[in-house]
């Protein structure tokens, strides 16, 4: 027998509209809408047929945008909701890390608040007694457990809901985002209680953003997306397809962007402002590119670009530079270089050509970037430039790092230094 048994699970939700909403009672019977005002304007699928087989001893991870129903299905295997058709069948005590602060009344303290859950996850009086001390420890809430828990921080919140989940010794954990919020203390503790738990052979239902933690301690990964289940395999496999339709969705995200920019006529203004020479070389078209050639405004921080530039000399000039500058949105100059600095001695140019600059590897942080591209005399002259005209995203959510450039690096460390890298 399976622990979880998610067998072709529907879940709908009726959806209210705000302009039906009402300020009291009263004045709904008053104005004859109460009923309109409580009528549905239309029903969300959060889930559509959804089936997820989970054996025991597993860590399953479960990913997908926010609204795919990532969330919906960890209640329905909690108990805390029922599916609209189908079943959840669960097999085992289970302890559920849904909700920051679900299950805590903030008006009274830690403490009670720990006697409360214990007793609601199953644990007699005297069990809670025996594993309060542990408890409060591993929360690190020793001098907060006696204050009511509306003083909590986010962070504090999960620290006590987290070590109450674990310390109920539960045949199966479920895990929401709750560890988003984790002090950067605080979260490698919970996955080293989290590996304890998986090699003790608990069951884990784990949803999470973080696709590095969903590939290291997940056995298989299911990929949520718009209530339905579209892929499920080796989390390597799953969180890779992921990825690819992100990365898809931010390209066309970015594309409508900056033709909504193009449309709008004040662009025109700032295009001129942004773009000044005489043209004697012109540029007349800018692509960016991967380095399999593929035209695209979304890269990886470990990918190539290739920036090309469609030019035309009006007539023979024998004096020409070509030159390219990437910006981050706070205007710093990330990276510029020109032919004359890389001593490319030009001899002469007319009629079109296409010039190519190829970066073999990015290695920018997660951000906007703005190009400019220039081609100009070797004092300086302008024949055309253009600045910031041209933008593209680099996006990586699995790093995390700051400043400017991402430069290749490693880390090593002596024996008597205990550290845990991702696999």
């Amino acid at each position: 027998m399976y622990a979880i048994d998610i067998d072709n699970v529907t879940r709908i939700y009726q959806k209210y509209s705000a302009r039906h909403r009402f300020k009291t009672f009263k004045s709904a019977l008053v104005k004859g809408d109460l009923f309109k005002a409580l009528k549905p304007d239309e029903l969300v699928m959060a889930l559509d047929g959804v089936d997820i087989k989970i054996e025991k001893g597993t860590t399953f991870g479960v990913i997908g945008e926010n609204g795919s129903g990532k969330s919906t299905l960890l209640k329905l295997v909690a108990g805390i909701t029922k599916p609209t058709s189908g079943n959840v069948t669960v097999d085992g005590k289970v302890s559920a890390l849904i909700e920051l602060g679900a299950g805590f009344h903030p008006e009274i303290t830690g403490r009670e608040n720990v006697y409360i859950n214990g007793i609601m996850l199953g644990l007699s009086k005297k069990e809670i007694s025996q594993k309060f001390d542990q408890i409060v420890r591993f929360a690190e809430l020793e001098d907060f457990i006696d204050v009511p828990v509306k003083t909590y921080s986010s962070g504090m919140y999960m620290r006590l809901g987290f070590s109450v989940a674990i310390n109920v010794n539960p045949d199966i954990l479920l895990i929401d985002e709750v560890l988003a919020v984790g002090d950067a203390s605080f979260v490698p503790k919970c996955l080293d209680r989290i590996d304890d738990f998986r090699r003790r052979k608990k069951t884990i239902l784990f949803v999470s953003h973080d696709l590095a933690t969903v590939e290291k301690i997940c056995d298989r990964v299911a990929w949520l997306k718009e209530g339905r289940i579209i892929t499920i395999g080796k989390p390597k496999r799953v969180v890779d397809a992921y990825m690819q339709d992100v990365t898809e969705k931010q390209e066309e995200s970015f594309e409508t962007r900056q033709r909504e920019v193009a449309e709008e006529e004040i662009f025109e203004e700032d295009r001129r402002e942004n773009r000044w020479g005489k043209r004697e070389i012109e540029i007349k078209k800018v692509r960016l590119k991967s380095l399999k050639g593929k035209e695209k405004h979304v890269f990886s921080p470990n990918e190539g670009l290739i920036i090309e530039m469609e030019v035309c000399s009006y007539s023979k000039i024998k004096d020409f530079v070509f030159g390219i500058g990437i910006f981050n949105s706070q205007g710093i100059c990330c990276y510029g270089t020109n032919t004359n600095l890389e001593e490319i001695k030009p001899v002469s140019i007319q009629g079109d050509g296409l010039v190519t600059c190829r970066l073999e590897k990015l290695n920018l942080i997660n951000g906007t970037y703005y190009l400019d591209v220039a081609v100009h005399k070797k004092d300086g002259y302008p024949y055309d430039y253009h600045q910031n005209l041209y933008s593209f995203l680099v996006s990586a959510p699995s790093y995390k790092d700051v400043g400017i450039a991402r430069p290749p690096h490693s880390w090593s460390f002596s024996q008597d230094i205990k550290i845990q890298r991702s696999e």
